[in-house]
């Protein structure tokens, strides 16, 4: 996924990603980054997310971590000040990592990894105990995305929802999966991260001068 042109006046003080762009925050629903420009009068700092990776393997030194910079990478590609990858263990210390995330306010975590139907996947699982409520939409249309090239893709029982103020969703381990899932959220996660702070929906165009319906006067 490529982000707009990257200057280094713009890197976030916390963000351990790309450095932001001066023009990377747009309108919420466009599939792009959010808000007003770095520096410009009245700008507000890019929304924070994280990016974990719940692999056993992985956070022993047995192979490296290929989908969390991925992910930092769409983050950072969207507008986001992202941090990571914080790479854990699955289960109990992915709860941990999603509490933290939660308490410290950041608006997106990303996770990759323990979504699969093996022994050890347990990501869905403690992903749903710190969740206020689930947007089943968005697991939905990252499996319907995987699953036109891959049919496996079915088998993945990531979750996502919010939490206080944090949209939490579960990505698969695979590089594949991880590049299915990021292109899905950015068709959704700059509208969903307005929404769950506050912002109004886009207004509809007005087509009732062509359709023959007066203004204010809805047939529905």
């Amino acid at each position: 996924m490529s982000g707009p042109e990257q200057q280094e006046a713009g890197r976030h003080p916390h963000s351990h990603g790309s450095p932001q762009s001066p023009h990377s925050h747009r309108e919420p629903g466009s599939g792009t980054s959010l808000g007003p420009v770095h520096g410009a009068p009245g700008a507000r700092p890019p929304y924070r997310a994280l990016a974990v990776t719940a692999s056993n393997r992985a956070s022993a030194g047995v192979y490296a971590d290929k989908g969390g910079p991925l992910l930092v990478e769409g983050l950072s590609a969207l507008g986001f000040a992202a941090d990571g990858p914080r790479v854990v263990p699955d289960g109990e210390p992915v709860r941990k990592a999603l509490e933290e995330a939660v308490e410290a306010g950041y608006a997106v975590v990303l996770t990759t990894g323990g979504t699969g139907i093996s022994p050890t996947d347990r990501t869905p699982e403690v992903t749903r105990d710190v969740l206020d409520y689930e947007i089943p939409g968005i697991p939905e249309a990252i499996r319907a995305e995987g699953m036109a090239k891959v049919p496996t893709a079915a088998l993945s029982r990531g979750v996502a929802g919010v939490a206080g103020r944090t949209l939490i969703v579960n990505l698969p381990g695979s590089t594949g999966g991880v590049k299915d899932g990021l292109a899905v959220l950015t068709r959704l996660l700059p509208h969903a991260v307005d929404q769950i702070h506050g912002g109004d929906h886009p207004a509809e165009p007005d087509t009732s001068h062509r359709s023959g319906v007066p203004r204010g006067d809805d047939p529905r």
